[in-house]
């Protein structure tokens, strides 16, 4: 793992540390006793010279052992050398024996602490295997998001495209409506034209009808009196006949029917009052 490799680095520095200043520990240590054997041995030689150097001032004493004689002082200086090296090696003992168990009490740390850090590392792994799948998942949805960003983009830039192809219809659209709406302007000012136009012939035609109507029940009043007797007929009554004659007879023709029409409207289209017609006396 790469995350990992700077424990490894710094458990092979660590190791190699150690071993460059314990490659000369045991020669040390050996050097070490060599000094304390040579110093005991000093010790012991001079005693024994100190020893020899009293006998020699002293010819009368004896260097033989005598059991139970006490006063050979070579044999004194010897057996203290020999009490002094035990205590020595007893010391070198008690102290390689206390380094052993402090050695061991090491090494019970030492080993509980690797299985602290084993644990440790062990949850670190999986902390960092649950760190990769989250990256791993965000790195995808990154990657998803910039693909649906992407789209919506696209989306974007064609829905503006659509919006402006629909403003220009929507112009186009209101530009027509608007020449619609003066044609039907137009068309409507022509067909009110054209029904006041017609309003007003209807309203001629109906004058003409009336007055048709009231020249005929003329007529038939005129018959009326003409069918009674001659005595009862007066000359304003004859006058009455001859007046509503005479335009029944002219109204016969189209020419007539028509001159009336035209003197019964006006230039502002309007109907005029009908000219009175002129009672003729039986004499003209």
């Amino acid at each position: 793992m790469v995350e990992a490799s700077w424990q490894e680095v710094l458990r092979q520095r660590l190791i190699e540390r150690n071993n460059r200043e314990s490659a000369f520990a045991p020669i040390i240590e050996q050097y070490r006793r060599l000094a304390q054997q040579t110093k005991l041995l000093k010790e012991r030689n001079a005693s024994l010279l100190k020893a020899v150097g009293s006998v020699r001032s002293n010819p009368n004493s004896s260097t033989v052992f005598v059991p139970g004689a006490d006063d050979n002082p070579v044999r004194a200086a010897y057996v203290i050398s020999l009490e002094q090296q035990i205590s020595t090696l007893r010391d070198e003992l008690a102290t390689v024996y206390k380094a052993q168990g402090q050695n061991a009490q090491r090494l019970l740390a030492m080993t509980e602490t690797l299985r602290e850090k084993e644990e440790q590392a062990r949850g670190e792994s999986e902390n960092l295997r649950n760190a990769r799948e989250e990256i791993a998942s965000l790195r995808m949805k990154v990657d998803q998001h910039n693909e649906i960003m992407t789209e919506k983009d696209r989306t974007a830039q064609i829905l503006h495209d659509e919006i402006n192809t629909l403003q220009l219809e929507l112009g186009q659209i209101e530009e027509r409506n608007g020449i619609l709406t003066r044609d039907n302007a137009k068309l409507l000012q022509r067909w009110l034209d054209a029904k006041q136009a017609e309003a007003n012939k209807m309203n001629e035609a109906n004058d003409f009808y009336e007055d048709m109507r009231s020249r005929h029940q003329a007529v038939l009043t005129w018959r009326d009196k003409a069918s009674a007797p001659p005595s009862s007929v007066g000359g304003d009554d004859y006058a009455d006949v001859h007046s509503v004659s005479q335009p029944s007879a002219s109204a016969s023709g189209n020419g007539a029917a028509n001159g009336d029409q035209k003197a019964g409207q006006t230039k502002d289209g309007t109907n005029s009052q009908p000219e009175p017609v002129t009672n003729l006396s039986p004499n003209g």
